[in-house]
């Protein structure tokens, strides 16, 4: 009987891993992929974090690269895999977790390579679960390529002709840039151009270092000026929108609104030339594998900075978990700490002679 299980092996599931290890419980981590890092190396190749270094630091362990830097999901991937080295965490991977059930003493977690039993759960999947893409996608005739940003490499898996980019976030302004950046062909592009864009550095020092001397990412989201930021749109970081959408390939096109065979009805036009499709359109959580879990609105978890209704469940890795900088490498570990204090206070770990 574990005394911890943290389902998933990223940022999230290793700063609570660190918390768990200092505290002398004992866990076991586990992760679907076959790799410590997969959920950064599956991204684009030229996926790079939009926070320097000196901000993407987990306890312990500092990112090895100097300051104003910004690592690519190569360099993250590694850091991940030195850190589990050299605390030794243990870690299953090929773990696909399919459910929870709560026990009156304990939860079982099944998995495809059977059941674990652990007093206390860590659930540290983050929010990105299930790509989503409208639903006429699949009207679209077969000979325009379609794909998602999440199994979205490099503009060489596009078909020769012309690309269609939806999606106005982090994700489908880069795809935009990299795609019209490495073809003459028209990429039209769908989604907000008004969404506003905040360059990496301003007046010689890195936004966020302007971020952390103004709490700009401690602001908690129960408070007044928190809920009116996590409900606004989201700024682009790093990236040049307005010199994006003023190249002379890129051609917006309002919301995509319909499609079916080759045409696609947008805001602004109808479109028959598209060859490609990149749907940069976000994810939708995913958490109905955890059996009496009572969920918000938006489908996530209801929860208070992590810790959920069901006694010994809790949360990890979810966007405004508590402030801003809760989804972000360098902020996973306050959240960490604070379920930390917590689990302190309400639970004795196992004995060795209660272990079976």
């Amino acid at each position: 009987m574990l005394d911890f299980l943290i389902i998933g092996a990223a940022q999230a599931g290793l700063a609570m891993a660190y918390e768990l290890q200092k505290l002398q419980y004992n866990f076991v981590i586990l992760d679907k992929e076959e790799q410590i890092g997969a959920s950064w190396l599956n991204r684009w190749d030229s996926l790079k974090l939009f926070t320097p270094t000196e901000f993407n630091h987990l306890k312990g362990l500092d990112f090895p690269a100097e300051n104003g830097q910004y690592p690519n999901k190569y360099e993250v991937a590694n850091y991940f895999k030195t850190y589990v080295k050299h605390f030794n965490f243990p870690v299953q991977l090929n773990t696909l977790v399919e459910g929870i059930s709560k026990k009156s003493t304990h939860f079982e977690v099944a998995h495809n390579s059977g059941i674990t039993r652990a007093k206390n759960v860590v659930v540290a999947t983050g929010p990105f679960h299930i790509p989503h893409t409208p639903r006429f996608h699949k009207y679209i005739d077969a000979s325009i390529f379609q794909i998602h940003s999440n199994y979205y490499k490099n503009p060489s898996q596009l078909n020769p002709g012309k690309v269609l980019v939806v999606g106005a976030g982090d994700s489908g302004y880069q795809i935009l840039n990299e795609i019209s950046n490495s073809r003459n062909d028209t990429v039209y592009f769908s989604g907000d151009t008004s969404v506003k864009s905040l360059p990496q550095e301003i007046l010689g020092k890195t936004l966020w270092w302007w971020f952390t001397k103004t709490g700009y990412l401690s602001i908690s989201k129960d408070s007044w000026l928190g809920k009116k930021i996590s409900e606004s749109k989201q700024p682009v970081i790093g990236t040049d929108v307005k010199g994006i959408l003023n190249r002379k390939n890129v051609i917006p096109v309002g919301h995509t609104l319909n499609a079916e065979g080759n045409t696609i009805e947008t805001k602004q036009q109808t479109l028959t030339d598209v060859k490609n499709i990149v749907w940069a359109t976000g994810y939708r959580p995913k958490f109905d594998w955890i059996e009496g879990l009572e969920l918000d609105n938006d489908g996530y978890p209801v929860h208070e900075r992590g810790v959920s209704h069901i006694k010994g469940l809790y949360f990890m890795g979810l966007p405004w978990l508590y402030t801003r900088a809760s989804a972000t490498l360098g902020g996973v570990k306050t959240d960490a700490e604070f379920i930390a204090q917590h689990i302190k206070k309400v639970y004795q770990p196992t004995s060795s002679k209660e272990l079976v």
